[in-house]
């Protein structure tokens, strides 16, 4: 745990850091969060036949304090100050958090899941309607620009480069960022001097009359939702940054912003008679000749709360893969920085989604539709963690029905509010993140369906059968050293299939027969092993114990593990070939996988037999178990062995007399 836990110190380096890394998606929101509430009241006035001006101070005061105290209660309070608690030994993020307090109910892998794939599904949205917004800020100065072409090319070098790893580029994100912050607060500050009444929008009284007597009040919070939509980002990079610089970042981050939300606020109290459909408060809050600058910074914090995103996805994947929720696929490590990595799939799937969103929403304000509904589902799902949690560490019984009360009430608003969203888009991240939760839930509930049908035995009743087959020069020898990977969770057991194919299917003579068992642990880091000889010198069962964060390269761990053996003159893997045994040559290595195929003859509900089916045709496109163990394919025997053996008993037949 020391290794990482540096990372949670307070230092001004850890502070620029956080700035970088965390704030991304939050603080480009006031590219959109306002211009989006009020072209929804705008809407709404129309659809009601509302009389006089729709904007007008009760509108602006009420909607700019439903987003300070959203940035308050839902940001502030719950994650910064609550949600950064459950800390896995420094690492954040709805994975981390299910690792946490998995063991307390089978059941919570469903808000887990659904969470995850909520977040991928926001993964598209991001870099989409962000780099969309920024761009659009041309506008201003040149009315008959081409938005969509520079943001296609912008997408497009974005998830080019991320092969080629994040570590140069990202050193800059922290200095790019606070001086995005900085300028954000200045340019609202600058409006709010001429108009310093708005500070009235703090008081929580303006949010809550606007909620009961507007008409549109539940359709207006969908809108008022955008300013959050980063705040899981905060906890997803905990690990990056840790809690104590992220908390102190946040206080500037969330002043700057409260000041450009004032600054619009202010701006837009001047101009009642402003279209939203075509003007965006937020560009208007520099001079003319300053947009294009602007609108540089602005598209630069974009791309960085896009890579952000991306980088989020990939950790969130590689997570998902170690804790068996998601198919094994090829994960990249193109920089040895802490949390660098590449998913070459998710990194396509996002880059094929966000050029899909782009081109058929065009404008940023068609993607607000998409926007917020996944990420609303995310917060729900890490509330329940999160009471989980604070159950688990025996916070007092008020505070959590205080806190389930509360964020349940605020949260279910806001899922109700971002409903209105459905029909104009929203239905595109609930298909997204529908596909996601299917594949998450087929590959959690295959594996419970095929262990069932697993069968164990007792591994002491075939001691003597694997002695005298060792030595047994009558049977051709397999190989000098042949190595099982075993699911079997205590050493006295074993696969039955595992017996079979020693004993039965091809008798393998060995010098020393090995298995070897990777058990995923809670902890993010952990690396460690212990060694069990079953029968000295003949059966020898080496147990993992691996973070749900460390890369499973059983290949090179069993080898680390094999040279300590040897140093330690616990085992000795000298070939017993004459020619070779003189020669101190070491012998030969073999891996067997065994892999499993559905019989037709398998009697199964339909509803697994469904699970099933879909796990095999995910299992065509997910990485071959000889990759993702880090196996040499030249040393890896693949036995196919059927789910479920289906026994002569069970068959009835009948003999015709001759």
């Amino acid at each position: 745990m020391s290794k990482f836990s540096n990372v949670n110190k307070l230092t001004a380096g850890g502070v620029l850091v956080s700035l970088g890394i965390v704030f991304g998606d939050i603080g480009t929101s006031p590219l959109y969060t306002l211009k989006a509430i009020f072209k929804t009241a705008k809407e709404v006035s129309e659809t009601t036949h509302a009389a006089g001006n729709y904007i007008n101070p009760e509108l602006v005061l009420g909607a700019l304090s439903c987003i300070i105290w959203t940035l308050t209660l839902q940001t502030t309070i719950k994650y910064v100050l609550i949600t950064l608690r459950a800390d896995n030994k420094g690492e954040g993020g709805i994975f981390s958090l299910y690792s946490l307090v998995r063991k307390r109910a089978k059941w919570l892998v469903i808000p887990a899941i659904i969470g995850g794939a909520a977040m991928l599904a926001d993964g598209i949205i991001t870099p989409s309607i962000t780099v969309t917004s920024a761009i659009e800020g041309l506008k201003v100065k040149f009315p008959h620009v081409q938005v969509l072409p520079i943001v296609l090319a912008i997408v497009t070098v974005l998830f080019i480069i991320q092969q080629f790893g994040t570590n140069l580029v990202g050193k800059f994100f922290g200095p790019i960022m606070f001086v995005w912050f900085a300028t954000l607060g200045v340019a609202g500050l600058a409006q709010v001097i001429h108009d310093p009444s708005i500070f009235k929008a703090l008081n929580p009284y303006y949010a809550v009359h606007l909620l009961v007597t507007n008409p549109g009040a539940l359709a207006i919070l969908g809108g008022v939702f955008l300013c959050t939509t980063g705040a899981e980002a905060l906890y997803s990079d905990l690990g990056h940054c840790g809690k104590d610089n992220i908390r102190v970042s946040w206080t500037f981050v969330k002043l700057m912003l409260i000041f450009n939300y004032l600054g619009q606020g202010v701006w837009v109290l001047k101009n009642p008679n402003y279209d939203p459909h075509v003007v965006n408060p937020f560009f208007e809050l520099v001079p003319e000749s300053l947009v294009v600058y602007m609108v540089a910074l602005a598209t630069t914090a974009a791309v960085i709360a896009s890579q952000a995103m991306i980088s989020g996805s990939f950790t969130l994947i590689s997570e998902a893969v170690r804790l068996n929720l998601w198919p094994k696929v090829r994960i990249n490590y193109p920089s040895i920085q802490k949390g660098q990595l590449y998913v070459p799939s998710i990194n396509w799937i996002l880059f094929v989604g966000c050029l899909i969103v782009v081109s058929v929403f065009k404008t940023s304000d068609n993607m607000e539709g998409a926007y917020g509904l996944a990420i609303n589902l995310t917060f729900l799902m890490t509330t329940i963690l999160v009471t989980v949690f604070m159950l688990r560490k025996k916070f007092p019984k008020y505070l959590i029905v205080l806190f389930v009360l509360i964020y349940g009430v605020i949260e279910i608003a806001f899922l109700i509010g971002n409903m209105s969203k459905f029909v104009h888009g929203g239905w595109v991240t609930l298909l997204i993140s529908s596909v996601l939760l299917s594949v998450m839930w087929t590959w959690y509930s295959s594996r419970k369906i095929k262990n069932r049908f697993v069968k164990y035995v007792e591994i002491e009743d075939y001691f003597d059968i694997i002695k005298e087959l060792s030595v047994d020069e009558s049977v051709p020898k397999y190989s000098s050293q042949l190595v099982y990977l075993t699911s079997a969770n205590f050493k006295t057991e074993i696969e039955s299939k595992i017996i079979y194919s020693i004993i039965q299917k091809e008798p393998k003579r060995a010098d020393i027969y090995w298995l070897v068992h990777v058990d995923v642990m809670d902890e993010p880091y952990t690396m460690d092993y212990k060694v069990e000889f079953l029968i000295p010198g003949k059966l020898i069962r080496i147990d993992f114990k691996l973070g749900f964060r460390i890369e499973q390269r059983v290949n090179l761990l069993y080898r680390k593990v094999i040279e300590e053996l040897v140093k330690n003159n616990e085992v000795d893997i000298t070939s017993q070939y004459t020619s070779l045994n003189k020669h101190k040559i070491a012998g030969d290595f073999r891996f067997v996988l065994l892999e499993k195929h559905l019989s037709k003859f398998t009697n199964l509900s339909f509803y697994e037999r469904s699970i099933m089916d879909y796990y095999f045709i995910l299992k065509r496109f997910a990485l071959s178990e000889v990759s993702s163990f880090g196996l040499d394919s030249s040393y890896v025997e693949v036995e196919k062995v059927p789910l479920i053996f289906v026994s002569p008993d069970d068959i009835e037949l009948n003999r015709l007399p001759v």
